[in-house]
């Protein structure tokens, strides 16, 4: 009975009591020594792959190794999954892209609606965008905290409903009040560059973040081209209408949309993480590495989204010049976008107008045909500029390429000084308007590969409130300061691209072949 005891005790500490009850003390000896035939003891209730006596020199090779999001990533190439991936969230750029050439295409109608001024119709401008930047950061923190698909969907969501609500407004301060929910819902879209990135091997990345911003050459295009047809016979309500409908579909599309591995593995869920890579290798028909997913940097949740963290020593002065970059980017573009109204609405025909009789504006001057084809032209600019980013940013690098694009635009835009016909001003206009949309998407490539992934969308959504800064202050300087000088918006414009030109040359680090990293620890 002794020596059963003794056994029953090493049985209870290793969970085998239920196994081996009913056995006596000589059947008990027997079972031990016929380990040593075969190496293993198996027992009920647990993992047939635990088995006693193993010993450690047999442990399956793919057992030991391990794998990184990074490594499965380029592993899985580009294909049919980020085929999906870019087409969905292309249609957020596309409707983002809508709401934004909305701005300069419906201030003419509301001055004659409701005989606003020129200051009145920068605050439509304003207001939009005053809405982006205050809920940028809060987009950038939610999409770090509770993943990017939930981000892009509720944004989106807000921004469509709004933009609706903003079509039957019954006054214009009402109108001002619904576009700016409507901005604070836009302010979440750039975020799908962040989804996007997350899913691109290194040697594809920045190609597939500068075409899948052909998605908002498309928005714009196609915006004007709904203005040319529906305007005159419809009114700008109608116009509302429909260039919010596209977010409200890509609201239901976003349910298709993977989450980010990098930030499951991030959150502490590596299980969700590897499932939506098999699924994206079972879709391109390619095998991720053998091995255990780990991630390369302890999981947790204190230290994503903390916007201190991108003031850190590694990161300020980066950020610090990226703010600068996207103030100005966007003060441009958008700029350009605005002006480029108020040149064809002038009264100056050494700038693009119809009428040699003085600059000033009339409170109601609607846009002709003519204009509207006008604008398109000059929209479509954005597809060479697209173009021409593609070829150069991998051959010179994300710094030298925006570099070499705010210098283009900033002397095409000083050349708007001359006393020009409207036709030689619709080309400047293009070029320049080509270049300063180039420079916009290598920022966009840029931004997401220097942040790691516990910083990488509310560094994003940072940077685009820097933007909307930008946005803010260029509708006074697009449609009011012309109404002093035309010439004023010009020299404003051309040297804030010189300013964009030194702080793009002054960044630290250039990310051309480089990783994208999981924490601010490692590079």
């Amino acid at each position: 009975m002794g020596d059963k005891a003794i056994l029953t005790e090493v049985l209870e500490a290793s969970n085998l009591t239920e196994a081996y009850v009913d056995l006596t003390a000589k059947q008990l000896i027997k079972e031990i020594r016929h380990v040593g035939d075969d190496f293993s003891v198996r027992y009920s209730n647990l993992d047939d792959r635990n088995e006693l006596g193993e010993p450690s020199d047999q442990i399956s090779p793919d057992q030991e190794k391990t794998f990184t999001v990074d490594e499965a990533v380029e592993a899985l190439g580009f294909g049919r999954f980020q085929l999906k991936l870019s087409i969905l969230t292309g249609m957020a750029w596309m409707a983002d892209a809508m709401e934004m050439m909305l701005l300069s295409l419906i201030s003419p109608a509301l001055a004659c609606q409701w005989q606003i001024s020129s200051v009145q119709q920068a605050l439509v401008t304003t207001c939009v965008f005053s809405g982006m930047m205050l809920s940028s950061t809060f987009w950038g923190k939610i999409c770090d905290r509770f993943g990017r698909r939930k981000g892009l969907t509720f944004s989106t969501l807000v921004a469509c409903v709004m933009g609706v609500l903003s079509g039957m407004s019954p006054h214009f301060y009402v109108l001002l009040f619904f576009r700016g929910l409507t901005g604070f819902g836009i302010g979440g879209v750039p975020q799908s560059v962040t989804l996007y990135a997350e899913f691109l091997p290194t040697a594809q990345r920045a190609k597939c973040v500068v075409l899948i911003e052909s998605f908002w050459a498309i928005g714009a295009v196609f915006e004007a081209l709904l203005a040319y047809f529906v305007m005159e016979s419809f009114g700008w309500r109608a116009l509302m209408f429909l260039s919010s409908l596209p977010l409200g579909i890509f609201a239901v599309a976003s349910f298709w949309l993977p989450e980010s591995a990098r930030f499951d593995m991030a959150s502490g869920h590596p299980e969700r993480a590897l499932e939506t890579l098999q699924a994206a290798a079972r879709m391109n028909r390619v095998q991720l590495p053998t091995g255990r997913l780990v991630s390369s940097t302890k999981a947790g949740s204190d230290s994503r989204g903390d916007i201190g963290n991108l003031l850190s020593p590694d990161l300020r002065k980066t950020t610090l010049l990226l703010w600068c970059i996207w103030a100005i980017t966007a003060f441009s573009y958008y700029g350009m976008v605005l002006f480029t109204t108020v040149l064809f609405q002038s009264h100056d025909e050494c700038h693009g107008g119809l009428f040699s009789n003085g600059t000033a504006l009339e409170v109601c001057q609607p846009l002709t045909r003519s204009d509207y084809f006008d604008l398109l032209s000059t929209t479509l600019a954005e597809f060479p500029g697209l173009i021409i980013t593609v070829l150069i940013i991998e051959w010179f690098g994300r710094k030298k390429t925006m570099a070499l694009e705010y210098a283009i635009f900033a002397v095409f835009t000083f050349m708007l000084y001359f006393c020009l016909d409207r036709f030689t001003v619709t080309v400047l206009i293009f070029v320049a308007r080509a270049f300063i949309s180039g420079a916009f998407q290598c920022a966009y490539v840029y931004t997401p590969e220097v942040y790691p992934t516990t910083l990488r969308a509310v560094g994003l959504g940072t940077c685009s409130a820097m933007a909307r800064i930008g946005a803010i202050v260029t509708p006074f300087v697009a449609q009011v300061a012309s109404e002093q000088s035309l010439s004023l918006p010009i020299g404003i414009y051309g040297v804030a691209a010189v300013f964009g030109l030194i702080a793009s040359l002054s960044l630290p680090i250039e990310t051309k072949g480089r990783q994208m990293m999981m924490s601010i620890f490692l590079t």
